[in-house]
């Protein structure tokens, strides 16, 4: 269907207000200058459809493998973090009992189970899934790439109207129209990113210490420096094996964690009635009051200690992608919480009566004639605690990558059936590095679990603070209900924090420490990533000027297929001018590619490509590839493939009769004669004038990144034989 100018202006300006509907065409529209505002209504719905019962609780089952090791191991290593210098009263137990059950039913079921699960961005959770949420609703990405037809991707989910409220409105303006806001947010889930990440270093080191310090129960005369070289061994072997993919090492671990399960709260009921069944009286809060009012600063300190039990609740959500929410919540609600619960019930049971054993209180715990079971059992769900956290780590840097906020590293994909199961080699080692480093230097779990301890409360904090925001901007949820959510689950998580903090100089640095570099080389790559663009996007080829290049009849054509890569989205990369002055000579059919990251997890294959006529009668165009956070870059004989026959639709409805024949004629030729890459390769320096910090920042600490991690070539598999590059620099 044809339109006319006047037609095509009032579309354009309707979609630019938020009013024209994304269900009706818009191909006609300047890909070239027009961005999309963030609101507005999609015809797309979440791809993930409902699934039967029958797969809701093979996913249930496979949760347990995957996700839940971290909470399920908590009770090797809390009580003795709460209590590092002995039980002084046997009033307090009941005290802590009480702080533990409510803590894990208030964060890690109704917050996290029943909350925080409905804020994924198409079923994937974790930190950056918030941030590509909020993004997708209000324009906060710092780099100017939004374009209307992105909307009309089926997995780009905006459901409900952009101002149905005031205070969503308010919101939504005062974080578009604020660089520091959308700066701070960015910092935010940078940070938040960081501590999952710290969480992937340190699950390891106190699982694996406490399960391994079970044996000097049975052997007392080995040494904790003997623990901790066996636990380096078990380590390494670990991330080793990381390699082989989570589909071949993690599906294997579920019935292994059924198991524990099961055991730990079979011997949490057991100890229960055999020494005090009395300490169910913590089931009332007011135990939590006084344990306060006795103990007062002592008491706030040993919340550092209780927050241990809440490990790897962030990781219910950051592992969403591999399953769905009712399988989380079935598994949560029947196995994970009721098992972990009985399990310190029965400790508590236990140091009711043996008070001097709670430094060992799990293993001391368990009867004689099951140690050896239970023993092999904790060293395997050790191992298993940490395999989920290494996964969600990698996963984690895959959309940091991916959104342009970390250096481009090699990101394998282990499995053929599941997209979102990844391998990094890089940040494998250097998790492998850092986990022995910190057994070798701290050597007992008391001192892990105060780093520990900050590294799990910030990632709340951050959590719940984005989760405000979604509730505020995109839900609309009733003020009343915010400010109930604020004053509760907020005011816990904070008081949490505090307490954790306090305990900064006992190893509390060293998650901070970690998330530092991690920030810091995160921000230095999307500083100079953003300064690139934004040079390119001011500097730009207008489409006038980009005609008048290809009909010089200076410039001599070739056949064959020219695909001029560009990060660009708007517009034509300045470095085309200069490859043009250079080189003088362009191919019958030129594509300007701009490969683009949408804030969504996955962008369906028969809408990845975005063509556009750059002039009419010329096989010159425009093309925007989309790919989602969690979508991997195919073959690039696939990617050739798919191009030449997206290219070819296109044509076919954009003219007809014989122009369309000779023109599809003329693309098969261009494709036999072969496809040649075109490539700019821009240096970032800092113009004349910059502050000293800016020229560190762009000149040395970014370039450096630059040349030492992978080349945009390598990242998209193009083949070096047709490959052509051209250097520019960019004075930004």
């Amino acid at each position: 269907m044809a339109y006319s100018e006047e037609e095509r202006s009032r579309q354009e300006q309707q979609q630019v207000q938020g009013q024209y509907e994304p269900g009706t065409s818009l191909a006609k529209k300047d890909l070239f200058d027009l961005e999309a505002d963030g609101g507005g209504s999609s015809r797309g719905q979440n791809a993930r459809q409902k699934a039967d019962w029958g797969t809701i609780l093979k996913l249930a089952f496979q949760c347990i493998g995957i996700v839940y090791g971290d909470l399920g191991t908590s009770p090797l290593y809390v009580l003795p973090g709460v209590f590092p210098e002995g039980i002084k009263d046997k009033e307090d137990i009941l005290g802590v009992l009480s702080l533990i059950i409510y803590s894990i039913i208030i964060i890690t079921l109704i917050k996290y189970v029943f909350i925080v699960l409905a804020a994924n961005d198409n079923g994937d959770g974790g930190t950056f899934a918030l941030y590509s949420l909020i993004c997708r609703h209000a324009k906060v990405s710092l780099i100017p790439n939004q374009q209307a037809e992105d909307k009309e991707v089926s997995t780009y989910k905006l459901d409900l109207p952009n101002r149905r409220t005031k205070m969503a409105s308010a919101v939504k303006s005062s974080i578009e129209s604020s660089h520091v806001i959308k700066y701070f947010i960015l910092f935010t889930t940078m940070l938040g990113v960081s501590m999952v990440i710290g969480d992937g270093i340190l699950t390891p080191c106190i699982s694996v210490l406490s399960a391994v310090g079970g044996i000097r129960e049975a052997v007392p005369s080995l040494s904790q420096d003997v623990v901790m070289w066996i636990s380096v061994v078990i380590l390494i072997s670990l991330f080793q094996v990381q390699r082989f993919g989570t589909d071949k090492v993690g599906y294997t671990f579920a019935p292994v964690l059924v198991l524990w399960f099961a055991l730990i709260a079979f011997i949490g009921i057991f100890n229960f009635f055999k020494y005090d069944p009395g300490v169910i009286k913590a089931i009332n809060p007011w135990y939590i009051v006084k344990y306060f009012v006795k103990n007062k600063k002592d008491a706030w300190i040993s919340l550092g200690g209780v927050i241990l039990c809440l490990t790897g609740s962030e990781a219910l959500f950051a592992d969403l992608g591999h399953f769905n929410i009712r399988s989380v919540q079935l598994s949560s609600c029947a196995v994970l919480v009721p098992s972990v619960l009985l399990a310190y019930i029965g400790q508590c049971s236990y140091l009711r009566k043996n008070t001097k054993d709670v430094t060992e209180a799990f293993f001391r715990s368990i009867p004689k004639s099951m140690y050896w079971p239970q023993f092999v059992l904790a060293v395997l769900a050790a191992i298993i605690a940490s395999q989920s956290l290494i996964s969600a780590s990698f996963s984690i840097i895959q959309q940091c990558v991916a959104l342009g906020s970390f250096p481009r590293i090699k990101v394998v994909h282990t499995s053929a059936e599941h997209e979102g199961q990844v391998y990094v080699p890089e940040i494998n080692t250097l998790l492998m590095l850092a986990c022995v480093g910190v057994t070798l230097g701290f050597k007992n779990t008391l001192t892990i679990g105060n780093a520990y301890g900050i590294a799990v409360t910030c990632v709340f904090v951050i959590t719940s603070s984005f989760l405000v925001l979604i509730m505020i901007m995109i839900w609309k949820t009733n003020i009343i209900v915010i400010i109930i959510y604020i004053l509760t689950i907020g005011l816990i998580e904070v008081i949490f924090l505090s307490s954790t903090l306090y305990k900064f100089i006992d190893g509390g640095y060293l998650p901070l420490l970690f998330a530092l570099i991690m920030v810091s080389i995160m921000f230095i790559w999307n500083y100079g990533y953003r300064k690139k663009y934004m040079y390119e996007l001011e500097h730009k080829i207008a489409v006038e000027t980009l005609t008048d290049i290809v009909s010089d009849e200076r410039i001599h054509r070739l056949n064959g297929l020219g695909l001029f890569y560009s990060q660009l989205v708007h517009g034509v990369s300045p470095i085309f001018t200069h490859y043009v002055s250079s080189v003088p000579a362009l191919h019958k059919v030129l594509v300007f590619v701009s490969i683009k990251s949408l804030p969504i997890s996955k962008v369906p294959s028969e809408e990845r490509f975005l063509f556009q006529r750059v002039k009419s009668g010329e096989l010159i165009f425009r093309c925007i590839v989309r790919y989602g956070y969690k979508d991997s870059t195919k073959d690039q004989e696939s990617f050739q493939e798919m191009l030449g026959n997206q290219l070819k639709e296109f044509i076919r409805e954009d003219i007809k009769g014989e122009d369309m024949q000779r023109e599809l004629e003329l693309v098969d030729n261009a494709l036999r004669d072969g496809v040649v890459y075109l490539m700019g390769e821009g240096e970032v320096m800092a113009a004349n004038g910059s502050t000293w910090i800016k020229k560190l920042t762009v000149d040395y600490l970014y370039n450096w990144l630059s040349r030492c991690v992978r080349q945009p070539d390598e990242v998209f598999l193009i083949p070096r034989k047709h490959l052509l590059k051209v250097g520019m620099t960019f004075d930004v």
